[in-house]
């Protein structure tokens, strides 16, 4: 949940009028998203308000600081790496410049990063917990294929409400697999003995 917040966030607001983007075939090489107006999602101010709710509302729930503080580092993480793939469209505080290295138009970089990002901070999951190897397969498989849907089918002809609610679908779908792994897997303790995970 932490790190898809800013795009839960972005969507939502998308749904409603208040961010905004297009489709453009020519935006970048991978994303044909022109994503013009979204100050108050991926602006890095944004991001670390929304960071700061995240950590607060972790905060209270589990009554553990640290793990608030490490959830509000995942979420404020969501800006850094997109500013590594983003063409620029990203902002400080939601006013110009605008910022991206633009790793998306260099599909050979990108890919390869992203899929490395996200299977190295699974196997560094699945190296601190003990349990099945169902869900963390089922959810690491449904991951690798929505990626696939998001790289090589057919990109729709324009933004809208079908769009924002398919990728808030994803999400949910996601968050709900993540959340399923959880609840079937322990940390790992020193010693080798294990708790419960949350």
């Amino acid at each position: 949940m932490a790190a898809q917040l800013v795009d839960w966030g972005f969507f939502t607001l998308a749904l409603f009028g208040i961010e905004a983007m297009r489709v453009d075939p020519g935006a970048s090489a991978m994303v044909p998203f022109d994503l013009y107006h979204m100050p108050f999602t991926h602006s890095l101010l944004g991001t670390a308000i929304w960071a700061g709710a995240f950590l607060g509302v972790v905060a209270i729930r589990q009554r553990d600081v640290r793990l608030a503080v490490l959830a509000g580092l995942v979420v404020l993480s969501h800006w850094l790496l997109d500013f590594l793939v983003h063409v620029p469209d990203l902002t400080l505080d939601g006013t110009p410049p605008k910022l991206g290295l633009g790793l998306w138009n260099m599909p050979w970089i990108a890919m390869p990063l992203e899929l490395g990002l996200t299977g190295g901070a699974l196997a560094f999951y699945l190296r601190r917990t003990r349990g099945p190897a169902g869900p963390p397969l089922v959810l690491a498989g449904v991951m690798l294929l929505f990626q696939l849907v998001n790289w090589f089918a057919p990109h729709p002809a324009s933004a809208g409400p079908f769009l924002y609610i398919q990728a808030l679908v994803a999400f949910g779908v996601l968050t709900a697999l993540a959340a399923w792994v959880g609840e079937n897997r322990w940390f790992r303790k020193r010693g080798g003995l294990a708790m419960q995970g949350r």
